[in-house]
């Protein structure tokens, strides 16, 4: 990097709009306004995000929870022991996790999965007014926060309004002329008025289950809302009452109520967020609207991975107030009306070579690894791209174009033999322009209901479950990241086709992972949560447990995408935007779903599995973690699909200690899944990842003279295979020659 672009990057604002010529869709692509799932309750115009946190208050029964952490909120919708129509509030501690049965044939017998339970109704913020004829609404929809709205009927002028932000300190209610009825399935064991804090009235509240509760009250007239015990699962305030309740959970005694008293009555409506690229090192903020006492602390929740991001500034504003999550451990609320996020050693130096974080690209390989990659190469490149790419599914369409890409690249530079590479890239641009053309078997439309890109195989089909739910708003970033990530080598290889593409591969770009609102054709960041730090997979399907993730690998997968795409076409901001997506993905995926020995967030009893797991090829849901797939649960598909596809960021987000504890877990020689017995296409994606720690087992093993090639999946190539382990292999030397010289300058000695 020279010194110009390092100029730049110190200037650099990394959500800057996607640029692009068509506006809204190009002409070979339809417009739909007939998607079939129903917008339910939602009063707003314009993009609405399908894979964020609320998603439930708008799909089926609405009845479904929302996690925003630590807290979930479900509406009641005349369930539960006390059939209420009110919004329960629920707080799930460790010890009520339930695990399943230990797992005898994995060392250190880890419990199978771990749920936490669903239905308990610690408060519920109701009206005497809701009942069986109440409507939930919503509006305000928008990356980390929606409005709710529960109406005693259509049309009625009364409503209870809950702002939902991720990370919320207080469960909020704004009452609009209904009289306030304030459930608890789990039963008022003491309930005590307790004075005023800045004209809100205050009471405690101790549970059944013995855990503590703080509710704040107010009103624009500073009048008591007369707040009364009616039974043990009552307290019932005034007929016709307008201001608003808060509920919060206090673990931490005094001072912990002293924190909450502080910031009562100021809560947040919505999050912005900002971020820029330095060098380096990268920055992102979360500042919060505020409504309530606005002038006011307000208090939020920070999970662990933002705790160990915080900018010093941010990290002096914590509290001793900790609330356990599902699953993202233990939550610290934080008082701050912004946080400041700090990530340094960002991969910007990452290209499409074998990569390292400890030593870099490779881009010189040894002879040996050059012939085997033109003799290997010679035979993949001959392939029928055409068949491989012409499938009735974006995502196994866009593995094999991602494949080829792959190989014609490392043909061209890693194997020194651009005449060979020239004579499959004509054939990949032609696979490729059927879809940039919109010619595949189920073409891409338009939705105007959602306002997405989506294929039309649902529609087709009547299946909502084709190519994995794509016309659902499911996966989106796995699906497109294939094809953005064949349009960076196309286009890195020759560089006049890139205009009359960029349009079509930005277009899946703003569809998935649209950088700014100023673009109202798609919703700002579909898929990636900027408070989370990963994607989250699940589209508009109605989920008890909410959103998930499903390959970790391929969630950073579209995030190196992004990021050479924005290198190839110039766009800094895009490429700085995905390296930093990167390296977030490199610490939350070690906190939250790659789990080595020294994991702390996931149950002590769980880490074992190594991964969270899969499920329908996801398992990492807001509210459970289960170690198994829908297609099997053999080690190597729950393993191995957190592998896929390697490429130059895996060894980012997959640590060496990671990688070994997992082989010698599962696959290790006398392992309980030995890699050396696994058959098909997953054997291949076990040797590859076994690069990133024992990269000369790995070469042989790709280099043997009976590879047989069933040993690959339909996304993966031999020769880059070959490539990446030479180059890891190169990498490793590097490593040891750097510490032999750090020995020897501290006067150690080095190797001999």
């Amino acid at each position: 990097m020279n010194l110009q672009q390092e100029l730049q990057i110190a200037a650099t604002d990394i959500f800057q709009p996607i640029p692009s010529a068509w506006g809204v869709v190009p002409s070979t692509i339809n417009e739909r306004g007939d998607h079939p799932v129903p917008r339910t309750g939602i009063n707003q115009s314009g993009p609405i995000p399908t894979n964020k946190f609320y998603a439930n208050k708008f799909l089926g029964s609405q009845a479904q929870g929302s996690w925003t952490h630590p807290y979930s909120l479900s509406w009641s919708k005349g369930g539960g022991s006390l059939s209420s129509w009110g919004m329960s509030i629920s707080h799930i501690e460790a010890h009520q996790r339930a695990y399943g049965l230990p797992n005898t044939s994995i060392p250190g017998s880890p419990a199978q999965f771990f749920i936490n339970p669903l239905g308990i109704q610690s408060m519920i913020l109701s009206a005497a007014e809701l009942g069986s004829s109440t409507v939930l609404t919503s509006d305000s929809l928008e990356a980390f926060s929606a409005n709710i709205h529960l109406h005693p009927q259509a049309g009625a002028n009364g409503s209870i309004t809950f702002p939902l932000v991720q990370g919320m300190g207080f469960v909020t209610g704004i009452y609009d002329n209904l009289q306030p009825m304030l459930q608890s399935g789990v039963i008022y064991r003491s309930f005590d008025p307790a004075g005023t804090v800045r004209n809100i009235f205050k009471y405690r509240v101790i549970l059944e289950d013995g855990t503590n509760w703080l509710l704040y009250a107010w009103s624009a007239n500073n009048t008591d809302p007369q707040i009364r015990q009616q039974s043990s699962t009552l307290l019932r305030g005034l007929p016709a009452w307008s201001g608003t309740i808060q509920f919060c959970k206090n673990p931490s005694g005094p001072e912990g109520e002293s924190k909450y008293d502080a910031s009562a009555g100021v809560y947040a409506t919505a999050a912005i967020l900002e971020g820029s690229v330095s060098g380096t090192s990268g920055t992102y903020s979360l500042s919060w609207r505020k409504a309530g006492f606005s002038n006011g602390p307000l208090l939020m929740f920070a999970l662990p991975h933002h705790v160990d991001s915080f900018a010093p500034a941010t990290a002096s504003s914590s509290t001793n107030i900790r609330l356990q999550t599902t699953t993202k451990g233990v939550a610290t609320a934080i008082v701050a009306d912004s946080w400041t996020l700090v990530e340094g050693d960002l991969p910007t130096d990452m290209g499409f070579a074998p990569w390292s974080p400890s030593t870099g690209s490779v881009n010189g390989l040894s002879g040996t690894a050059i012939d085997a990659i033109n003799r290997v190469g010679a035979v993949e490149i001959s392939q029928d791209m055409m068949a491989q790419t012409n499938l009735d599914s974006l995502y196994f369409s866009g593995k094999a174009l991602s494949k080829f890409a792959t190989l014609i690249y490392t043909i061209h530079d890693l194997g020194k033999n651009p005449a060979l590479a020239a004579t499959g890239l004509g054939r990949l641009k032609d696979a490729f322009n059927r879809f940039a053309t919109n010619q595949q078997m189920y073409p891409l439309v338009y939705d105007t209901a959602w306002k997405g890109i989506v294929s039309s195989g649902s529609y087709v089909t009547g299946n909502s479950g084709q190519d994995f739910g794509n016309t659902y708003y499911n996966d989106h970033h796995f699906h497109f990241a294939y094809f953005v990530h064949c349009a960076s080598i196309i286009g890195y290889l020759d560089r006049s086709w890139v205009d009359p593409n960029k349009d079509f591969v930005n277009l899946l770009l703003r569809d998935a992972a649209n950088p700014s609102t100023q673009d109202s054709s798609f919703p700002f960041s579909r898929s990636f949560d900027w408070y989370h730090g990963h994607s989250w997979a699940k589209g508009l399907f109605e989920s008890g447990d909410s959103k998930d993730e499903e390959s970790s690998s391929e969630d950073a997968m579209f995030a190196y995408a992004m990021k050479m795409w924005g290198s190839v076409v110039g766009d800094l901001s895009m490429e700085l935007r995905g390296t930093l997506m990167l390296k977030i993905l490199s610490r939350t995926l070690q906190d939250y779903f790659l789990l080595d020995s020294g994991n702390v967030h996931q149950p002590p009893n769980f880490i074992a599995n190594r991964v969270t797991g899969i499920a329908d090829v996801t398992k990492l849901f807001e509210n459970k973690i289960d170690h198994t797939t829908y297609f099997g649960g053999n080690p190597e598909y729950v393993q191995g699909i957190h592998m896929i596809p390697l490429n130059p960021s895996s060894a980012l987000t997959r640590t060496k200690k990671f990688v070994s504890e997992e082989w010698n877990t599962y696959f290790a020689s006398g392992a309980v899944a030995q890699a050396s017995n696994v058959v098909g296409g997953w054997k291949g994606i076990l040797y590859a990842n076994l690069a990133i720690i024992d990269p000369k087992a790995s070469y042989n093993f790709f280099a043997q003279s009976n590879f047989d090639p069933s040993w690959l999946d339909g996304g993966a190539s031999r020769t880059w295979y070959l490539a990446y382990a030479a180059g890891e292999l190169i990498n490793e030397d590097n490593l040891v020659k750097v510490r032999a010289n750090t020995d020897q300058r501290k006067g150690l000695g080095g190797a001999p």
